[in-house]
């Protein structure tokens, strides 16, 4: 049963609500794992740049070829379902990945994880923001927190690997193991029911009668549009830490392997902190300032990270943008999921969809400027990622809403 108005979060709702921060904290720790080993995958395939980049951006592309089918999939077999089936496909996907013996077989391993990591993404959203409603109050950031807590700890975990010297297979298997086991005990304590059965649209700011006759008008159109591009900013700043921090530190600036690896680190341990505080800064400021000091943030952190190169300096960076980009794309699905007119998980899966293709884009974009310019210029997505979040926020509702 939804919960009574007033009557704050129940025994379940707790426990659901830990199911969730779970599966976040898998679904951080899965990739993270891989990416700090991205270099040794390159070099083990005899990847130039531009190559590299183009079988990266198999993991967007996949997640862009199955992320329109998610929202039918939390609607069909529930959120917390889908996301953990998706999380232990996305472990396969991954471990695959680490132990491609070519070229063709890496881009089809990261295919398969970021077809089923679009699935996740959506599914484990749509039941946090589940647990949200029934708690009356803003905790969706925290659970993106969790995320980076779990990338942390991914990425920590590989560049541990590294420095024991582990062997990638190993190393991928053991981590594809645990967390699978970890997303299988989250599930028995996920909440019951389907997305947008009666308790859940109960708990809905927009009543289920308000949306059925609402419609899609062309205002809620272009506040999606804008909604898309603000996570898009969000994610290019994310990729450009999964997949070129290391990168850039260890062979543009030569900086050891287990250093290097810490670029990517940082982005997503500020992420956290920034994520950490979220919900509080967003109640007290108002989302729309929120989200445009972030894009301040990014622009400027970056953007001198690269006009003076060094190692300390490009760390700082890359944490500078993890911090600014905390809170973009929680805000963005949150917008999406309560637009009147759209069925329940059908905003948050356009979103969704719409902003991997930034994940799509940068990877080759970046790959091709590096080839011709160096590595340092294409990683100027970054800054101007910050611009057009500053330019955009706008849209956000500045809305703040009384601690509970």
């Amino acid at each position: 049963m939804a919960p009574v108005p007033g009557s704050g979060p129940q025994p379940a709702d707790r426990r659901a609500r830990a199911a969730v921060a779970a599966l976040f904290l898998t679904n951080g720790a899965l990739f993270a794992n891989l990416v700090p080993r991205y270099p040794e995958i390159k070099a083990a395939l005899g990847l130039d740049n531009a190559t590299y980049g183009l079988a990266i951006a198999a993991f967007p592309t996949g997640a862009i070829l199955a992320g329109l089918g998610a929202g039918f999939l939390v609607r069909r077999f529930g959120s917390g379902r889908a996301a953990v089936v998706g999380t232990i496909l996305t472990g396969l996907g991954v471990l695959a990945a680490g132990l491609a013996p070519s070229f063709g077989f890496l881009v089809l391993a990261l295919l398969l994880g970021g077809a089923m990591d679009a699935i996740t993404d959506v599914a484990q959203n749509a039941h946090g923001l589940r647990v949200q409603r029934r708690y009356g109050r803003s905790i969706i950031n925290g659970f993106h927190a969790v995320w980076s807590i779990g990338a942390v700890l991914g990425g920590s975990m590989a560049a541990g690997a590294i420095a024991l010297g582990l062997p990638l297979g190993t190393h991928l298997t053991i981590s594809t193991v645990v967390f699978a086991i970890v997303a299988l005990v989250a599930l028995r304590f996920t909440l019951p029911g389907l997305d947008g059965d009666a308790d859940d649209a109960a708990a809905r700011a927009t009543p289920a009668a308000d949306v059925r006759s609402a419609g899609v008008s062309p205002r809620i159109m272009l506040i999606v549009t804008a909604l898309v591009l603000i996570a898009i900013g969000g994610a290019l700043v994310e990729d450009a830490g999964s997949s070129w921090a290391t990168l850039y530190l260890s062979d543009s600036l030569g900086a050891p392997a287990a250093l290097a690896a810490t670029g990517f680190v940082a982005l997503v341990g500020a992420q956290f902190v920034g994520r950490l505080l979220g919900d509080r800064m967003v109640d007290r400021f108002g989302q729309r300032m929120v989200a445009r000091g972030g894009g301040v943030l990014i622009a400027v952190g970056m953007g001198l990270a690269l006009a003076f190169p060094t190692v300390p300096g490009t760390i700082a960076g890359f944490a500078v943008a993890g911090l600014g980009s905390a809170t973009l794309v929680p805000a963005a699905m949150h917008e999406a999921d309560e637009l009147p007119g759209l069925r329940p998980g059908t905003g948050l899966t356009i979103v969704s969809w719409l902003m991997r293709l930034g994940f799509l884009a940068s990877p080759p974009l970046v790959g091709l400027v590096a080839d011709n310019a160096g590595l340092r210029y294409g990683l100027l997505v970054v800054p101007i990622a910050g611009i057009l979040i500053v330019l955009l926020s706008g849209v956000l509702e500045n809305r703040k809403t009384a601690p509970s």
